[in-house]
């Protein structure tokens, strides 16, 4: 049974715990399944769900489910780095898709993961567990690999001292071998990933560059696991560099 949350947690912690609940797998739930899940009492949950309701954050189904609401999308548009970042490089990302055919995708660092601001496929592409909006954690992805390579030393270190769970048995799971990956990426400028989430899939990343140099995202593909999909880098490293050139402003942070 749900407990209540500490009396210490505020209203809007307790909000954004209710939107923790919704995942890309599970986007519409009952108000007891929300309370489930974050913890919250289910008299306060379905309360806070009503209120949320009214302003439009979330919405509720015929069936009396929960969904986001539309006026979550609204408000998420207006995230102007993000979005801003995204259209910028949407005509790059286009361009080495056309040549790609299967999977290439936009990423940032959001604290110790990369979040996947854009993915473009094709029908037939090989395997790929991103989605829009989705996360990895940094030591599995070719993108979050290329993240943490140009990241400061803290984060790394952080990441390092951390577990480093499998998705196959490709994926770096120790300190060493991430640590001498982290050094080969920042020395060849790209992540070379086989195996590392799905065993039939490769993934590609290099960095994209801001104004000042500094590494705000990464440009990645996700092929099949085949030693002659070398050629990709260049495709993404020119996407890459596209974007890099375009981008205005301070480089983003997070």
């Amino acid at each position: 049974m749900a407990t209540s949350a500490p009396t210490r947690d505020s209203v809007l912690t307790r909000a954004v715990r209710i939107f923790d609940t919704f995942t890309p797998d599970d986007p519409v739930l009952t108000v007891s399944e929300i309370a489930r899940r974050s913890g919250l009492h289910l008299a306060t949950a379905s309360r806070l769900v009503a209120e949320l309701v009214e302003h439009g954050l979330l919405a509720r189904d015929d069936d009396r489910r929960v969904r986001m609401g539309v006026r979550m999308w609204e408000l998420a548009l207006r995230a102007s780095p993000a979005l801003t970042l995204r259209d910028t490089a949407m005509p790059f990302l286009e361009d080495a898709h056309y040549v790609v055919k299967h999977h290439v995708q936009l990423g940032v660092l959001d604290g110790t993961e990369v979040i996947f601001l854009e993915r473009l496929s094709a029908p037939g592409a090989v395997i790929n567990y991103t989605r829009i909006a989705g996360r990895l954690p940094l030591h599995v992805s070719s993108s979050g690999l290329v993240l943490l390579a140009f990241g400061g030393p803290a984060l790394q270190e952080h990441v390092l001292s951390g577990p480093l769970p499998a998705y196959t048995d490709n994926t770096i799971t120790t300190p060493a071998r991430l640590r001498a990956e982290l050094a080969e990426v920042r020395k060849q400028g790209f992540a070379w990933c086989p195996g590392y989430v799905h065993p039939d899939a490769l993934g590609i990343a290099v960095p994209v560059r801001g104004a000042r140099g500094a590494v705000v995202a990464a440009v990645s593909a996700i092929v099949p696991n085949h030693p002659d999909n070398r050629a990709v880098i260049g495709v993404l490293t020119a996407a890459a560099r596209g974007i890099g050139r375009s981008l205005t402003g301070p480089p983003l942070t997070h």
